[in-house]
């Protein structure tokens, strides 16, 4: 089940051809529902459910407790299913006739003398026969009551309606970007910590666990990164999500990777994205090497994303002594690198912090040495962040990032952030590339509290039915069946080129879903400003040359792009360009 509230993360649910279901023991399966992934909810339900199925069954059903559990939990606690199943499994036999039994001669007077005695109402015999059928279609009609609907009814909300009319905070989703070592995962967990988002007590039971194997300055970075091979490794592996409110906004923090080997995921994070949050280290030797490395590709990704909002937290400022000349440093090299990017610098924010102390995270750094700075703190940079604009008449369009395998109440759970359009607990959507449909049984919202609708921008958690598990994978889209995306095999597509690239294999990301393309053709050079066809048919791109491309995707069923689609293209491991989908075929 997916949690509830607070912390989620994608349970990498990559749903192997030959291992859809490894994850699950045989004991997790048992009949009795009381193994060990048993949830007390799950416990509650199923006695209600026995109960249940064993009043629709009657006594003509001789059935074991263990055999209606098995029905119950192999239907996911419907009765009305469940009671069918046993029906047509254990239907009694009808009874042989019996022989008419010989009449005696003291039956026959017997029978005389009551032929002979007048009566109005009947036989007390009659009366009971009548009675006793009244009682049975009673108990048929108890059945039929007690058989669940399955289909999900929908209340037909106009959901832009409801929006614009209950006066919700505004939602805002950041992903935190950089190098790997730059302290990400402490900012952000200290922004938690000081925020009251996570209570004492998790915080002093970390530090104990860090400091019994040696790192006791990893304690607020475990906040965010919660599997054993993050906290063994001490990086960022996947997009952590975690939700949390100030007086004006909810935001959603995407925690993504700063290492090389995952940039995969750092690309789904940026995909869900209203702005993106820098954090760079202060101290030369790690701000160079950072430049180098994953701050100057995460930064071109994310600008390529479409990204334009950008905080650059200059981290660990504490280790520097709070120096204004090291700060202007940094801030100078990483604003040339902006400026060879094309980002527009007046959308660009500077932030001195400390996430390990928390010096001007949530509050103003008390250091003496830090007079110079008279800017806003981290949160304060975050609140003045204007989230992206919702397209909310749009055909729905949700990028699926996790895939939880729930109860028996929520077999099977997705969550994403809704790119564009509406949705509403009862709607049909279709996954893609399955072309499978889908109906949304549930939503909750980030932080675990249930509601009716979502829109875009939010990344709710839709509870599904009606679909099997293995169709559905991380990175998948779910659309409007009324409004389908196109599967692409070729496109033409605008690419700004981060090495150099030739006709080439290249892996093509939309978000985390990932297929191998040939870039077949260089059409031309393009003007990064206007646009206009500067050389055609070039033999080589340089990098930060702007150029159009053809690709063709290998072996699948395509991708669903529409017009206007990112896309980003990696090659040995290194991103060698991003691309902005111009038409298909």
């Amino acid at each position: 089940m997916p949690p509830k509230a607070g912390f989620s993360r994608a349970k990498n649910v990559g749903y192997d051809e030959d291992d859809i279901y490894d994850d699950y023991s045989e004991e997790e399966y048992a009949g009795d529902g009381e193994g060990e992934g048993t949830s007390e909810e799950d416990k509650e339900q199923m006695a209600a459910g026995v109960i249940k199925v064993r009043e629709a069954l009657g006594s003509e059903y001789k059935v074991k407790e263990a055999e209606i559990q098995d029905a119950l939990w192999n239907y996911y606690y419907d009765v009305g299913k469940s009671v069918t199943f046993l029906k047509n499994k254990y239907a009694p036999k009808a009874p042989t006739p019996a022989k008419p039994k010989a009449v005696s001669r003291f039956d026959q007077a017997a029978g005389a003398a009551d032929a002979k005695t007048p009566t109005s109402t009947g036989t007390p015999k009659a009366k009971a026969k009548t009675r006793g059928s009244a009682d049975g279609e009673k108990l048929a009609d108890s059945v039929e009551k007690l058989v669940v609907e399955t289909k999900v009814k929908s209340k037909s909300l106009n959901v832009v309606d409801e929006y614009r009319n209950c006066a919700l905070k505004r939602v805002s989703n950041f992903v935190v970007i950089g190098h790997v070592d730059h302290g990400k995962s402490t900012l952000m967990g200290r922004l938690l910590y000081d925020l009251k988002v996570v209570d004492e007590r998790s915080v002093d039971k970390l530090r104990q666990e860090a400091e019994t194997i040696g790192k006791s300055s990893f304690a607020l970075a475990w906040l965010m990164d919660q599997t054993p091979e993050e906290r063994s490794r001490g990086v960022t592996v996947d997009i952590a999500t975690v939700p949390f409110e100030t007086e004006q906004t909810s935001f959603t923090i995407l925690d993504a990777p700063g290492h090389r080997d995952f940039i995969p995921n750092m690309i789904a994070g940026v995909s869900q994205a209203d702005f993106a949050v820098l954090v760079v280290d202060a101290q030369e030797n790690s701000f160079q090497s950072g430049l180098k490395g994953q701050t100057k590709e995460h930064a071109l990704i994310v600008r390529s994303m479409g990204i334009q909002r950008l905080i650059v937290a200059v981290n660990k400022m504490d280790t520097v002594s709070w120096s204004k000349e090291r700060f202007d440093k940094v801030r100078q090299a990483t604003t040339a690198f902006f400026e060879t990017a094309s980002f527009s610098l007046k959308n660009i924010t500077f932030i001195p912090c400390a996430g390990l102390t928390g010096d001007n995270v949530t509050k103003r750094v008390a250091d003496d040495n830090a007079d110079w700075y008279s800017g806003p703190t981290f949160l304060e940079a975050l609140e003045a962040s204007e989230p992206k604009a919702r397209a909310l008449e749009r055909p729905l369009r949700l990028t699926i990032n996790d895939v939880f395998r729930g109860s028996g109440q929520n077999p099977l759970s997705i969550s994403g952030q809704i790119e564009a359009g509406t949705l509403q607990v009862g709607d049909v959507v279709l996954a893609l590339p399955s072309r499978e449909t889908a109906t949304i049984k549930a939503i909750e919202l980030p932080d675990g509290s249930p509601a009716d609708w979502a829109v875009a921008g939010q990344i709710p958690t839709l509870h599904l039915v009606d679909i099997d598990a293995v169709h559905l994978r991380l990175g998948d889209l779910l659309c409007a069946p009324t409004a389908p995306v196109r599967l692409v095999k070729s496109f033409t597509c605008k690419m700004l080129a981060f090495e150099h690239v030739m006709p080439q294999f290249v892996d093509v990301f939309r978000g985390k879903q990932q297929v191998t393309g040939l870039i077949t053709a260089l059409a031309s050079i393009l003007n990064k400003n206007t646009g206009e066809v500067t050389r055609r048919k070039p033999r080589i791109v340089k990098p930060g040359e702007v150029a159009r491309v053809r690709i063709e995707l290998e072996g699948s069923a395509g991708l669903p792009l529409e017009v206007g689609a990112r896309i980003v293209l990696r090659d040995g491991g290194r991103t060698v360009g991003a691309g902005l989908l111009e038409s298909y075929t």
